[in-house]
């Protein structure tokens, strides 16, 4: 199947690349649609979204036509934490646009404004089949790291599809520790943000400055505040996840997402009845700290049991690593959660959790993220042989692949005589 499959990624990547192939027919796929998985199934794409067909239906005509001989095709992989496209080089502070630990402002910083779509780690997170990122900041000067975004990955200008998509709250220990050095200290900080957020612009009219944030971070986190964005909250604990839910009991318009969650088991059923998602590692599950005691491989697998809506992410060095999602959630059926519902955590579930239409599915009206592989998507060997966006092929090339290709079989001569052997 490999063999079959990488002559049919060769054979098609002149056309492929030539024009924009945004109609065509993907036939004999196992096909996961978002929801389900569906054997011998037939996927058409026009203008770059999914268009209804049914068995025994006459195909369009005009179409480039797929055979993917049983192959698994899936929608886009979501990645639903990471900064991605935000850094080059992290050790590097000149191009790590994460945070501004220097800077007066907090709610009021917009990602968006440092996203570079040509940095090196986009083309390696797209070649493994991520189409859609969704992009945090991390702790600047206070407890709020600002604005998040979604983008695709076509590494081309204006691949950034909804800027300020979400607020960036931390309220574990490393929140607390900015917010004065405790957890109370930052729930009074908190508190006294949404105050400022929901009295905007009344508050300031007579000056700049409110309880906690100055004039244009309540401007931005107001939104938030009055329940029109989503608010991103990292905490692990269990305790902070239950103060989470008193939140949202009193401020029933919020809408929250906790990232991390790494406890979350344990709130598990009041998470579901708070219907408050979360996104987690599943790789992330070994006590790293004293508020990650209650860590086990078993948490998405019991978060999910619980009816807890819930999205996976690569933590660890997720600006140029988000493509581990998919081992994350590998690693997660290995600890008990349905190899559909880990899929669904990486496609479906973060595009629902995010609000963007259309992505993470392969039904009718659906954007045109698709992913054909050589493998099961789940599998640490398998890998994407053609991915599209929006209904356009990608290249599956990057610096590392072309570095390769040029050196792995260079002609010694072709050397400069310093480097011969």
């Amino acid at each position: 199947m490999i063999r079959k499959l990488t002559a049919l990624a060769a054979s098609t990547s002149l056309l492929a690349l030539s024009a924009a192939a945004q109609n065509l027919v993907i036939q004999n796929a196992n096909l996961f649609d978002g929801e389900t998985v569906r054997e011998n199934a037939t996927l058409v794409i026009r203008d770059g979204s999914v268009v209804a067909w049914e068995d025994g239906d006459t195909l369009p005509s005009g179409l480039e036509t797929i055979d993917a001989e049983g192959a698994w095709v899936t929608p886009g992989i979501f990645s639903a934490f990471s900064q991605t496209g935000i850094v080059e080089v992290d050790a590097e502070d000149t191009t790590n646009d994460t945070s501004a630990p220097q800077s007066g402002f907090s709610a009021a910083l917009d990602m968006s404004d440092g996203f570079n779509p040509a940095a090196t780690a986009i083309d390696v997170t797209r070649i493994e089949g991520v189409t859609r990122i969704a992009v945090a900041p991390s702790l600047g000067s206070s407890l709020f790291g600002g604005q998040g975004f979604i983008a695709s990955t076509t590494g081309e200008p204006g691949s950034v599809t909804q800027k300020r998509a979400f607020t960036f709250i931390n309220l574990g220990e490393g929140g607390a520790g900015l917010a004065g050095g405790s957890r109370p200290a930052a729930w009074a900080t908190l508190r006294a943000a949404f105050g400022d957020a929901r009295a905007y612009p009344a508050r300031y009219l007579a000056h700049s400055e409110g309880d906690a944030l100055g004039r244009m971070d309540a401007e931005a986190f107001a939104r938030a505040a009055q329940g029109n964005q989503l608010i991103m909250i990292a905490v692990s604990r269990e305790s902070d996840i239950r103060e989470i839910i008193d939140l949202k009991k009193t401020m029933t318009n919020l809408q929250i997402v906790i990232v991390g969650a790494q406890e979350g088991w344990l709130a598990a059923e009041a998470l579901a009845e708070a219907d408050i998602p979360v996104i987690i590692d599943p790789y992330n599950n070994l006590p790293g700290s004293f508020e990650q005691l209650g860590a086990t491989q078993e948490n998405a697998a019991r978060l999910i049991e619980a009816g807890v809506q819930t999205a996976f992410a690569y933590f660890d060095d997720n600006s140029h690593q988000a493509r581990l999602i998919l081992q994350s959630a590998g690693n997660a059926v290995g600890s008990g959660v349905d190899h559909t519902d880990a899929l669904q955590a990486i496609t479906s579930v973060p595009a629902d959790i995010f609000g963007v239409d259309g992505a993470g599915r392969l039904t009718t009206g659906s954007i045109g993220d698709v992913v054909i592989w050589d493998g099961d998507p789940l599998e640490v060997m398998s890998a994407p042989v053609r991915v599209f966006i929006d209904g356009e092929e990608q290249p599956l090339d990057s610096r590392q692949t072309k570095l390769r290709d040029r050196y792995l079989n260079l002609d010694e001569n072709e050397r400069p005589f310093a480097y011969r052997r």
